[in-house]
């Protein structure tokens, strides 16, 4: 099977679908919300989503069976090797009927039909290619259920377990379905499903509840039922600095925080669902309560713009965590190619542990990943540029992808 193509996840070599299916679905997203606004840059941002979506319909191709990942990343991980150099095997992990894996189906069937709707107007023939294969990856990931967890085993856990289920990706998935398509069927499951979902105020590659709920707020005969609304109301509540009901907490410089690794990703997906629902509430002349708060879409905006700025270097440090911009940025990250000498600079094989001499290096990077955003700054607002803290140094596409579209946002009146 040719699974050339496809994304890296972060610094590694390994091609991990259910994040990169995410990363997809909001590089997709971000084109369908802020697409008017990219200029000359949407048809980078196209291309971008392209190679990515030509890989997914690669390992969707037969009938029943979706890959889940390529590269073992046990061996993969022991090795600090160039993606041009890589000897570890090449294993490709899959579900079907048998071993399903309904949240890494679903989230591809996301990916597609968010991707589908990027292409509408430029390339209706690929959009429509998409369209039909996310209805039947959908089918795929709802007519088999079960998790990847336990059908890709090793192969997914600890690296990227699905701790919040798989109806939370069913419902995502049929959200975009009925988004892309309008296909009552797709309605009807979002309708059915969607008290099954608990945590309101999480949105990332493992969690969607939260941008379910934002999502469906734009979408005719849907949103005004049930409760998307109100949930997204909640949702936005929990971010607000003064809220009463607030799950995050917020560092002395301003950077929102919740518990885990590699902060940026809660802060650039989080921010872009701001935007998002800030500019539904502009066109619904609507605002959202939090106790004695009540926040209007400026408020929303307001919050994502402080997100952004900080991330760009408006910070206690003066520290870009956006690799290449600025004068003062991160230049000792966690990435392999970013690391190691360049082919041309080293034409010889570098093998398994040859690497480590780089990695271990006090000199910076000679390679810029211009553009990489990287996990982030403690929540003192300190940060160490060290490649030995993966959390904070290591970048990952989904940081960047929703950073896509806050960017696209920002940076209307200048994007030409």
């Amino acid at each position: 099977m040719d699974m050339v193509g496809g994304y890296y996840d972060a610094g590694d070599n390994v091609k991990f679908n259910f994040p990169m299916a995410f990363t997809m679905s909001m590089l997709g997203w971000s084109v369908v919300e802020f697409g008017d606004l990219m200029g000359s840059e949407l048809q980078n941002a196209l291309e971008a989503i392209r190679w990515g979506s030509d890989y997914f319909l690669k390992a969707t191709k037969h009938p029943n069976i979706v890959v889940a990942q390529v590269g073992n990343p046990i061996a993969d991980h022991d090795c600090w090797e160039r993606p041009e150099d890589m000897d570890t095997p090449r294993t490709s992990y899959f579900v079907s009927q048998n071993r399903p894996g309904s949240e890494l189906s679903a989230e591809i069937a996301a990916a597609l039909a968010a991707s589908s709707m990027a292409f509408r107007k430029t390339d209706p023939h690929y959009s429509n290619l998409l369209l039909i294969k996310a209805m039947q990856v959908f089918d795929f990931a709802n007519k088999y259920r079960g998790s990847y967890n336990n059908s890709v085993g090793a192969g997914a856990c600890p690296f990227y377990c699905d701790i919040s289920g798989y109806m939370d990706e069913l419902i995502w998935g049929a959200a975009w379905l009925y988004k892309a398509s309008n296909k009552p069927n797709y309605r009807d499951f979002v309708k059915a499903n969607i008290q099954s979902m608990g945590n309101l105020d999480e949105f990332g590659w493992d969690c969607k509840h939260a941008g379910i709920n934002v999502l469906v707020s734009q979408v005719t005969n849907l949103s005004t039922t049930h409760l998307f609304i109100p949930n997204a109301d909640k949702f936005i509540c929990s971010l607000l600095p003064s809220s009463p009901t607030k799950s995050v907490s917020y560092s002395k410089g301003g950077l929102l925080f919740k518990p885990g690794g590699s902060n940026l990703q809660h802060t650039t997906a989080l921010s872009f669902l701001l935007i998002v629902y800030a500019r539904y509430m502009q066109s619904a002349k609507k605002t959202v309560t939090c106790g004695n708060e009540v926040a209007d879409p400026a408020r929303l905006i307001n919050l994502a713009k402080s997100q952004v700025d900080y991330i760009l270097g408006k910070n206690p440090l003066g520290m870009s965590y956006m690799v290449g911009y600025g004068a003062k940025y991160p230049k000792k990250i966690h990435h392999r190619g970013s690391t190691l000498p360049s082919v041309n600079m080293h034409p010889q094989h570098i093998q398994c542990r040859e690497g480590d001499q780089y990695f271990k290096s006090e000199k910076p990077n000679p390679n810029i990943l211009t553009g990489a955003v990287v996990g982030g700054p403690a929540e003192d607002d300190s940060f160490q540029d060290s490649r030995y803290n993966v959390g904070q140094s290591e970048p990952t596409t989904y940081i960047n992808a929703p950073f896509v579209g806050l960017l696209a946002y920002f940076n209307k009146h200048t994007i030409s």
